[in-house]
């Protein structure tokens, strides 16, 4: 029998609420918190660079308060915690570990960018995506990436082609690597299944983007060459500093791992809100796995990465609006067929009752793009019927698309993957010139749609 101690003694969580009966008006404040990360930072650089946490929560009680007086405060209180402590928290923690340990470690020595050695990098990235997930590779080589293109004039593309696979598309062999599939192994699905059914799927997008970054690299190196000063000198032999994280971060995925395969009858109730043991265990190891690193990591390994805590609170900041924001739109989407967002959920049935694949992909894909990668995830697994036996055998092209889709198409815009938007501060934070958030989006029509195009007329037709 399940333990559970009550911490709210006396107070009756209201019961979820049927989405079904929402109006998509509800979906506003999302939408306004979108618009907002796409369009202040280009009208009002200044205010938002001070006061992007504000229009967060602006937009999060946007939501929060007219909720709260239609639906209940029992509801409202309900759904806040659930964000909170299921979503939010477990969410910031992983990445805030995987950010501190990961800017524990200096790449020492100047490598140069040249077109083979970023590319060369990216691929090395892409690979430590699903081994160390999306965040820990993106925050273990961004910096030496960016160092070794110091002499450059042209080195945006290298950034964002950095997002599109280290930050992204890598991380789509095992439950590690991104947060959809780690979802997907909590929720039963084997923990080599998507290497096994999504590997030539990786290989395409992966190997097609590399060799599109070759290119474009190369034209802009033979177009622009080099700096005539290298602001970073060979005066230092290629190495590693700060190595102790290496096993913090083996720390880290131990964890993970553990919190995947260690089932407890052990929860808390909080305020309707179960909190299972492992995966309290798992966030105090985090905890103690940052402070550990913080406490290990000498200062000169620290001045020399430039590390920061700007890049990790900006999303904190962003993600919790988009959480809270978040919580009406799936709870929509939940709704299947009965919902505001019915068609859409039709849109993946074949008129047989057979799931389309192909439109699977691509909805779970371009939802992905939007809405935080690991809820969309969820939400078309469960309406391709939410179970792992049935997912993984008879519709295994169906969960395929599903993680093919949150996967990939989370490159499609800063929003997608946490990493992106980290990524995007680290560099910003380092004199590069990032495209706004449309200007990212151009960028990723243009190399990333054909691809996508290509992988559902190959594999999921």
């Amino acid at each position: 029998m399940a333990l559970a101690w009550m911490l709210c003694p006396g107070t009756v969580a209201a019961a979820e609420f049927d989405g079904a009966r929402l109006s998509p008006l509800w979906g506003v404040p999302f939408a306004g918190l979108l618009l907002s990360i796409a369009l202040m930072p280009l009208a009002a650089p200044v205010f938002w660079h001070h006061h992007h946490g504000k229009v967060s929560a602006g937009w999060a009680l946007a939501f929060l308060l007219p909720f709260a007086l239609v639906m209940g405060p029992g509801t409202a209180g309900a759904e806040l915690v659930h964000a909170l402590l299921a979503e939010y928290l477990p969410f910031v923690i992983l990445l805030t570990a995987l950010f501190t340990v990961a800017g524990g470690i200096h790449i020492r020595g100047n490598l140069h960018g040249s077109p083979a050695l970023n590319t060369g990098l990216v691929a090395i990235g892409g690979v430590l995506a699903s081994l160390m997930g999306t965040t820990g590779a993106s925050m273990l080589l961004i910096r030496p990436l960016i160092r070794a293109n110091d002499n450059r004039r042209h080195k945006t593309h290298v950034v964002v082609f950095f997002i599109f696979i280290v930050s992204n598309a890598g991380g789509s062999l095992t439950p590690l690597g991104d947060p959809p599939l780690f979802l997907g192994f909590l929720k039963g699905v084997d923990f080599f299944w998507t290497l096994k059914n999504i590997l030539p799927e990786t290989l395409l997008v992966v190997g097609a983007l590399l060799a599109l970054l070759f290119l474009l690299d190369r034209w802009f190196y033979r177009r622009e060459g080099t700096l005539p000063v290298d602001p970073t000198p060979d005066t230092r032999r290629l190495g590693f500093d700060g190595a102790a994280n290496f096993w913090l971060l083996g720390a880290v995925v131990a964890l993970v791992l553990l919190s995947g395969f260690w089932k407890s009858p052990v929860a808390l109730d909080i305020y309707g809100t179960s909190v299972g043991l492992p995966g309290l265990a798992r966030d105090a190891g985090l905890v103690a796995i940052t402070l550990l690193s913080l406490r290990l990591t000498p200062s000169r390994v620290h001045a020399d990465n430039q590390f920061g805590w700007a890049p990790m609170a900006e999303v904190a900041k962003l993600f919790a609006g988009i959480f809270l924001t978040l919580i009406p739109v799936i709870a929509m989407l939940k709704a299947g067929t009965q919902g505001p967002f019915g068609a859409l959920v039709a849109a993946v049935t074949r008129p047989d009752g057979t799931p389309d694949a192909a439109m699977y992909f691509w909805a779970t894909g371009l939802l992905s793009s939007f809405l935080d990668n690991a809820p969309t995830y969820l939400v078309f697994f469960n309406t391709a019927g939410g179970d792992p036996q049935a997912l993984m055998t008879p519709l295994a092209p169906t969960l395929a698309a599903i993680s093919a889709g949150a996967v990939f198409m989370g490159a499609n815009t800063y929003l997608g993957n946490a990493p992106n938007l980290m990524v995007k501060a680290i560099a910003e934070s380092r004199g590069v010139r990032m495209p706004g958030f449309f200007g990212y989006m151009g960028w990723s029509l243009v190399c990333l749609m054909p691809l996508f195009v290509l992988v559902s007329f190959v594999f999921f037709r």
